[in-house]
């Protein structure tokens, strides 16, 4: 009766077993009780390494690859946990028998401990009632341990031997799947910590030691057999490294990255220990840049550390690891030995502490943070390495200095490229290196890397590779402390050349570039751009004469489409495109060509592709045999029809009857417009791009450094320019004239000046196309520009203005009126520097020895005593000069004949448009004209000269903020009109101020504008 209530009690719980979530090791255990299902019932198959006792319950990957640890692997085939074997029955049908946790110790041959129970007086306590998990060393875990500390468990007396055996006991039931990854559980001795870690591939393991038999249920607890015996955790990993003599030279790396506290903190980490002879094995040089940067020695440190926690009883195969410094490590097993990427190098395994575990090791493991870009460089990539150290290239790569290296793959390096002048070779290196650290994940489509050499690499990003120029990268991009190591799958190839000149130098390609100056294309081959061009050589257009060609030209549609669907937007070299499938590229012309790539050869349309990959400054070049045309284009006339047959044999061409071509816009060709910039000094050439047609060239022709004028095109109708001028003068003061030029025998000049009281607009209309208008400026010193404006009035008159220079003091300015027997002479004399005179309308003047005007004196020199009208205006007034004043200079003009009349309307200014008088007094002289008229501002103000046009002729400039069009916005007008009649009205009162300091100067001018009557 108690044997059936015995077994009826297990069935139920190893039921209660299978309907609870199952462990990774309740997994494992279930599949190879599938793996052994011919065996018989509740048979499991196990792995055991040949040489040794060790046996798993084995993962796929070891189980089909027969090997554990890189050792052969025999399979067993036992009864699983809690069934048995019975005498003539095939398989385990029999449930083993349930007992005491003390007596379960027989059952699952743990003779050893169940006898240190009986010697230290636990057998009590496993025996009776309670529940209890206990982790049961083998009887080969005692065995193996070593004399020492074996002696010092059994032989200091019970009492030793029992809190031994409590350590590896817990006051409650825990099966395997109570049992978590990174848990702590409290033994029975002292409370002291008991480490579980339950790894993925079904391994659970106590402070590391593995659980060889788990689950094994008794009726006051729970048996787990594990394969050694475990002892007391007190240290962290900060302790062992601080109190391990063979570990002092790791203790100064930990204080030098200052990660000490860390490691002494709670947590799960594995630490790959150096020992000191480790460090001693690194170069003297080389450890002491490494303990000078104290962020090179973190990521060293940090490459020793895992964030879990790696007994080695769990590693079974290699497997991949991030470490703290955020790269991979891979540990695996050679046999009994633990490898770290692939190399033995563990002394010993398993030094448990409170907060990991730790691993002593031969090597000091570096990780690229901490190794220079140079020492990255591996075997495939040594040509290169050895040619940087021979050619010198080695100094440019200090360890202060960041950088990126594009190391081609020896292969690249051809019997042809070794045998070049070193001095080439030294320049194709220094463009495998750029001057700053670029990673993989940096790297976007477009971007621009500048080498050592001064050139710029472009970089292309495709579905499947990473290219720059003509080489794309392969496996194995790496990061050092100071730059970036790609791997190049061939020499980088610099473009010197666009398209266009590649091509004409090339040679072959010489009815194509005809047939695309023809089609006025030739603009594409030359702009700036990316761009494929698939191009055909001449051989594609053999069989064609003279009228063929000529045919083929006629109609402009019909060759820009054909020339066109050679070009696709984006630069495809053969490294970019996606292997052994059809990769689409959209032409200009509209329609798709069909490339596959396919053993580093190139078909586009099924034609085959000879030469490719010729790179450009704005593209890249492949090479075609024949002429390409669209699929489903059909052909609308028969002559094209048949000359287009006579070239493209790979397709057959549809005709459809009186189909035309569309018109394809040529907004994808940029025209490029040159500003000349002349200044004092070294002339520049800026150039500026607009996209339409036609070209236009604008000259700016610069004065003072103080003057900026700004000019733009606007391309509209050919029969119509716009010119735009904007001229700086004073850093307040902007100026705006517009030319708009309609019919060529018409110019129409229009200024807008203040408030709309004080505004004229001028407009001079020539009638008769005979007539020309002419402005020139002449420039002479620094200080002075002279702006000489002739206009013509009547057409009997014609005006032509010459500037001499004669003294540097002196400027003369001669005006033939009418009759050329009339001419006029100026004379504008500057006197002290501080004191500038201006003369305006009728005048003539010289200046005495101390700068003041004797201008009686100065008359009578050059017109003598017949001065038939002499009017004076002083500096500060504003005269508006009337009909009757306009008639008497007129009459005295056409009466007087003589040289004795002089007509002067001049303004002399250091700085444009700036008259001074008194020093830091200035005036601010416009003309307005339609009335002769002077109006005096102050230029210590800001005035705008705005133009309005009868059509918006605003367009894109270098300042928006100096052309504004008042036209339609008249709430801005009316603000601009009544600031700068503000502004002339304040600066009237300061001349007038400033003019009353010099009354000995207005006498003296007075007798000046006082003229003699005229001799009867």
């Amino acid at each position: 009766m108690i044997l059936l209530f015995t077994a009826t009690f297990t069935i139920l719980v190893l039921s209660s077993l299978d309907q609870v979530d199952s462990s990774a090791y309740d997994k494992i255990v279930s599949h190879s009780r599938i793996r052994a299902k011919n065996e018989g019932p509740n048979v499991c198959a196990l792995q055991q390494v040949m040489g040794t006792k060790k046996k798993y319950f084995s993962t796929c990957r070891n189980w089909y690859k027969k090997s554990i640890c890189g050792k052969k692997a025999i399979v067993l085939y036992e009864c699983c946990p809690g069934y048995m074997k019975l005498e003539g029955k095939r398989g385990c049908p029999a449930v083993a028998p349930i007992d005491s946790v003390y007596g379960t110790l027989d059952l699952v041959k743990a003779k050893t401990t169940q006898q240190y129970a009986d010697q230290s007086k636990l057998r009590e306590e496993i025996a009776g009632e309670g529940s209890y998990t206990i982790f049961a060393p083998s009887d080969d875990a005692w065995e193996e341990l070593d004399p020492a500390s074996k002696a010092a468990v059994i032989s200091l007396g019970n009492t030793e031997l029992y809190n031994a055996l409590h350590y590896h006991m817990v006051s409650k039931r825990f099966l395997t799947k109570d049992l978590k990854n990174d848990m702590t559980l409290e033994s029975m001795f002292n409370k002291q910590g008991l480490h579980i870690n339950h790894y993925s591939n079904g391994v659970v393991t106590v402070n590391c030691a593995r659980i060889i038999h788990g689950n094994q249920v008794a009726t006051n607890g729970v048996v787990h057999v594990i394969d050694r015996v475990i002892s007391v955790v007190s240290q962290t990993i900060k302790d062992v490294i601080e109190t391990n003599d063979d570990l002092s030279s790791l203790s100064g790396v930990v204080v030098s990255a200052d990660l000490q506290d860390q490691l002494g903190e709670p947590g799960h980490y594995t630490l790959f220990a150096p020992t000191n002879e480790a460090f001693d094995k690194i170069n003297a040089d080389a450890l002491e840049r490494l303990m000078s940067d104290q962020t090179v020695i973190q990521a060293l440190l940090k490459y020793h550390l895992l964030n879990s926690v790696q007994c080695s009883e769990a590693i079974m195969a290699g497997s991949i690891y991030g470490t703290l410094e955020g790269s991979n490590i891979e540990i695996g097993c050679d046999g009994e030995s633990l490898t770290v990427n692939g190399i033995k190098m563990v002394l010993k395994k398993d030094i448990v502490t409170s907060n990991g575990v730790i691993h002593l090791i031969d090597q000091v493991l570096m990780p690229d943070s901490a190794k220079q870009v140079m020492e990255l460089v591996g075997k495939s990539q040594s040509v290169f390495s050895d040619m940087v150290s021979e050619l010198g290239l080695s100094a440019a790569l200090q360890p202060e200095t960041e950088y990126t290296v594009l190391a081609p793959l020896n292969g690249a390096f051809s019997d042809e490229v070794m045998s070049m002048d070193q001095r080439l070779l030294k320049i194709i290196l220094e463009n495998h290196i750029v001057k700053l650290k670029v990673s993989l994940r940096d790297l976007y489509n477009g971007q621009l890397l500048e080498t050592l050499g001064g050139k710029m690499l472009r970089v292309f990003i495709y579905r499947t590779a990473v290219c720059i120029e003509n080489a794309c990268m392969v496996r194995g991009s790496r990061e050092g402390s100071n730059g970036a190591l790609h791997l190049m799958s061939s020499l980088i190839q610099m473009p010197e050349t666009t398209i266009y000149e590649l091509l004409l130098k090339d040679g072959r390609f010489k009815i194509f570039l005809s047939l695309m100056e023809s089609a006025g294309l030739t603009d594409l081959l030359k702009q700036d751009g990316s761009y494929t061009l698939f191009a055909p050589i001449d051989a594609a257009f053999g069989s064609l004469t003279k009228d063929d060609l000529a045919l083929l030209k006629s109609d402009i549609n019909v060759l820009r489409t054909i020339l066109l669907y050679h070009f696709s937007n984006g630069i495809f070299i053969n490294g970019g495109l996606e292997g052994g499938v059809t990769n689409l590229l959209k032409t200009i012309q509209g329609n798709n060509l069909q490339v596959l790539s396919v053993n580093s050869s190139i078909h586009v349309n099924s034609v085959d592709v000879p030469d490719f990959d010729l790179m450009a400054s704005n593209g890249v070049v492949h090479v075609v045999k024949t002429l390409l045309y669209p699929q489903d284009l059909p052909v609308g006339r028969e002559d094209i029809l048949i000359l287009l047959k006579r070239l493209i044999k790979y397709m057959q061409l549809k005709f459809v009857s009186g189909y035309t071509y569309r018109d394809i816009p040529l907004t994808f060709i940029k025209r490029t417009i040159t500003t000349h910039v002349i200044e004092r000094g070294p002339g520049t050439t800026v150039e500026r791009t607009v996209i339409g047609e036609p070209i236009k060239v604008t000259r700016v022709i610069e004065g003072q450094p103080g003057v900026t004028k700004v000019t733009r095109v606007i391309e509209g109708d050919p029969s119509v320019t716009k010119v735009t001028r904007v001229v700086e003068g004073q850093p307040g003061i902007t100026k705006v004239t517009r030319v708009i030029e309609g019919d060529p025998s018409f110019t129409k000049v229009t200024r807008v000046v203040g408030d709309q009281s004080l505004t004229k607009v001028t407009r001079v209309v020539e009638g008769d196309p005979r007539f020309t208008k002419v402005t020139r400026v002449v420039e002479d010193d620094p200080s002075l520009t002279k702006v000489t404006r002739v206009v013509e009035g009547e057409p009997s008159f014609t005006k032509v203005t010459r500037v001499v220079e004669g003294d540097p003091s002196f400027t003369k300015v001669t005006r033939v009126v009418g009759d050329p027997s009339l001419s006029k002479v100026t004379r504008v004399v500057e006197g002290k520097p501080s004191v500038t005179k201006v003369t305006r309308l009728i005048e003539s003047h010289s200046a005495s020895s101390d700068g003041e005007i004797d201008a009686g004196g100065e008359i009578k020199g050059i017109v003598g005593d017949d001065i038939s009208n002499v009017q004076r205006f002083q500096n500060g007034e504003v005269h508006i000069l009337q009909e009757e004043d306009i008639k008497q200079i007129t009459d005295a003009i056409a009466q007087g004949g003589g040289p004795g009349i002089t007509t002067i309307t001049r303004v002399l200014k250091p700085e444009p448009r700036v008259v001074e008088s008194e020093p830091g007094i200035t005036t601010f002289t416009r003309v307005i004209k339609k009335k002769p008229q002077i109006v005096d501002g102050a230029p210590l103000e800001t005035t705008f000269t705005r133009v309005i046009k009868p059509e918006p002729q605003i367009i894109e400039g270098p300042d928006f903020s100096k052309i504004v069009s008042l036209k339609d916005n008249p709430e801005l007008f009316e603000s601009e009109t009544e600031r700068i009649t503000r502004i002339i009205k304040d600066g009237r009162s300061r001349k007038r101020a400033a003019i009353r300091q010099l009354q000995g100067s207005r006498r003296r001018a007075r007798l000046v504008r006082h003229p003699t009557k005229p001799t009867q």
